[in-house]
């Protein structure tokens, strides 16, 4: 009985320490103008096949990753309303990618209503690297978002950039 004891703990430990782990990650900046931004997501692995299997027309958001805006922001003619938006990517095409803002939550199951999607002005490219899981963050745009803050979003070879203000 001792020995099957040590090897069920054995086994989960190493089940433990052989696990993917996934966490939640949250960053904060404050943007120009002093509206502060925080974004909250998963650490989730990178479905590139997802990605390029969605239908042209539709917003994908891996586990629904949130942006928490302190106050209004203006992105050219785009205004985005304070408050909590889920980020996302609006499929255009197989080389056409929009980050994209859907304002308040989306639960599971839940239809999408398209009219409320915020598209921001976006710059996609692909990376020579897969990355392995999705990453966001907030930073200086280059480029023709030179001198903007941007969202910034990875997942697999697909990286895009979507103006802030």
């Amino acid at each position: 009985m001792k020995k099957i004891g040590v090897f069920v703990l054995t086994l989960a430990g190493t089940t433990f320490l052989m696990a993917h782990p996934h966490f939640e990650k949250k960053l904060s900046a404050e943007l120009p103008g002093g509206v502060e931004a925080t974004i909250t997501y998963q650490t989730v692995p990178a479905n590139e096949e997802h990605a390029r299997n969605a239908e042209v027309g539709s917003f994908i958001t891996p586990r629904s990753p949130r942006l928490e805006l302190s106050g209004e922001l203006k992105a050219g003619m785009v205004t985005i309303p304070a408050g909590q938006l889920i980020i996302g990517v609006v499929k255009n095409g197989p080389e056409d990618w929009d980050l994209a803002l859907y304002p308040g939550k989306l639960e599971r199951g839940e239809t999408l209503d398209t009219s409320k999607l915020i598209k921001l002005d976006s710059m996609f490219s692909r990376t020579r690297e897969a990355i392995e899981h999705l990453t966001i963050d907030i930073s200086p745009g280059h480029g023709r978002l030179e001198g903007k803050a941007v969202l910034v979003i990875n997942f697999g070879t697909l990286s895009l950039h979507g103006a802030l203000n």
